[in-house]
């Protein structure tokens, strides 16, 4: 099995050491093709208002001057073009990614390209609590459960533009209650925090960042899944049709005109 490895913390960033590590345990046929810097937040961006230049670390592993959709496409349409990966894993992200944060993703973006070119594709994060932020955030969760969290998803034949998005509780791994296969939250808006600021010359600038969170749906979801201590493991798909409003949208269409 020939497994692409990629992320959206850049290709020096411990997440990926570790998702390698695990990876390994799979296959010895592991590439890495990664940003060359964070991009966390870049979502399913591609960059093409300026060029994207590839750097090569050794014969399987690059870095990529871009996104992480920038990374996948360059490594499935011209790094392994003549061997393409039978399995692309993208993370292990720090910091989780749950009910909406998957459309502002790089990570879990990394994994909807793949899935777009037919790929089996799976985005792996690792929640972290408030006390432990920056490079001090700790993959033992990650660590622990990742392969066998892994183990039966990397012969899994996933449908179509679909892709698997897993997190990793902020626990030890012995507190971790189980894996929990779950659908997609949604957290209340009011959880966006903009902090406002004045830089040394006197103008204004920005940091966007989350609230606590104000509420959470029902434990079905990947957001009480992780609250309850469990691995999450959600499927997700790429048609974002909202199918219960075609009849209705087309009726309507039809009456206005």
């Amino acid at each position: 099995m020939r497994i692409l490895l990629t992320n959206d913390d850049g290709i020096n960033a411990r997440g990926l050491d570790l998702l390698e590590t695990v990876a390994r345990s799979f296959s010895d046929d592991i590439w890495v093709v990664a940003p060359t810097e964070e991009q966390s937040g870049a979502g399913h961006s591609l960059t093409l208002s300026q060029p994207v230049r590839v750097r090569r670390h050794d014969d399987r592993r690059f870095s990529v001057t871009g996104t992480p959709t920038d990374a996948v496409m360059l490594a499935l349409a011209h790094i392994m073009k003549d061997a393409p990966p039978d399995l692309i894993l993208s993370g292990i992200n720090r910091g989780a990614n749950l009910a909406e944060d998957v459309t502002y993703s790089g990570t879990v973006s990394a994994a909807m390209e793949g899935a777009l070119a037919g790929v089996r594709s799976i985005a792996l994060s690792q929640s972290y609590s408030r006390e432990g932020m920056g490079d001090t955030v700790p993959f033992a969760a990650a660590e622990a459960w990742a392969e066998r969290v892994l183990a039966p998803l990397t012969t899994f034949e996933t449908l179509p533009g679909t892709l698997i998005n897993i997190n990793f509780p902020a626990l030890p791994p012995d507190q971790i209650a189980g894996v929990r296969v779950c659908r997609q939250g949604i957290r209340d808006y009011g959880r966006l925090r903009i902090v406002q600021r004045k830089d040394p010359r006197g103008y204004e600038y920005f940091w966007f960042g989350l609230a606590p969170m104000v509420q959470t749906p029902g434990h079905s979801t990947d957001l009480e899944a992780i609250a309850d201590g469990f691995v999450s493991v959600t499927p997700l798909h790429l048609d974002l049709t909202h199918d219960a409003s075609l009849a209705t949208l087309a009726d309507r269409i039809q009456a206005g005109s």
